[in-house]
């Protein structure tokens, strides 16, 4: 009975150990993870408030309209017709879902299931921070679907249209961050919101990239000029 007593008293010891263990883990990381937050508030105010100009205050809020990019997309949809023949038809399709996966991602589920407040309903940046469009959307702030959204249509982009684009396709990448960078300044996003947001886009936009390739593409792209 000692024996099994101590065998007892030494397994609970175990025991308490392994849940201290976990309780100090989680307590480091609740604490990083209120940093970066600290750090991701700063800096949008920065953004949002120091780094200003009367310029970007008229540029940005038309960057993150996507009505200003529909004579793009005009472009790229006869470009591609022009270049790709009938396999604009998949490209254009695998595309349009690449769209509709990061959307629902980021505006169905993200969203939904972090609750971030957006900064322009932020109650301790009232009197702080400025917003520079007419409204502040009620939807979650993380991830920033416009940045899901552009990164994932950048990312399918660069991944397909190397032999068109050369290394201009990286353009499409500065295109996506213009936009994401327009929804910080403009007051609706944090920039942790976008990275975030980014890194998603990015991953959806190359695994329909490779669905392409591998399936329609075969390495050998149509009408290329040497």
């Amino acid at each position: 009975m000692p024996r099994l007593s101590y065998i007892c008293a030494y397994q609970a010891k175990l025991y308490c150990q392994q849940i201290l263990s976990m309780t100090t883990i989680l307590a480091s990381t609740n604490n990083f993870l209120q940093t970066l937050k600290e750090w991701d508030i700063a800096l949008f105010v920065k953004i949002n408030t120091e780094w200003t100009s009367s310029f970007a205050d008229t540029l940005l809020p038309i960057l993150r309209d996507q009505r200003t990019w529909y004579p793009l997309y005009l472009l790229l949809l006869i470009f591609l017709v022009w270049k790709l023949r009938w396999k604009a038809i998949p490209f254009i399709l695998l595309a349009g879902l690449t769209a509709v996966f990061t959307d629902q991602i980021s505006s169905n589920f993200l969203k939904e299931f972090v609750g971030r407040i957006r900064p322009c309903h932020e109650e301790s940046l009232v009197g702080i921070m400025i917003q520079r469009v007419g409204y502040c959307p009620k939807s979650g702030s993380f991830t920033s679907s416009h940045a899901v959204n552009h990164f994932g249509l950048a990312a399918f982009l660069i991944f397909t249209m190397k032999p068109y684009f050369k290394n201009w396709r990286y353009l499409f990448f500065l295109w996506a961050a213009a936009i994401c960078y327009s929804q910080i300044y403009v007051g609706v996003h944090y920039p942790g919101d976008v990275l975030g947001g980014a890194a998603i886009g990015i991953l959806i936009g190359g695994i329909m990239a490779y669905a392409y390739r591998y399936f329609f593409n075969f390495g050998a792209p149509l009408r290329v000029k040497k």
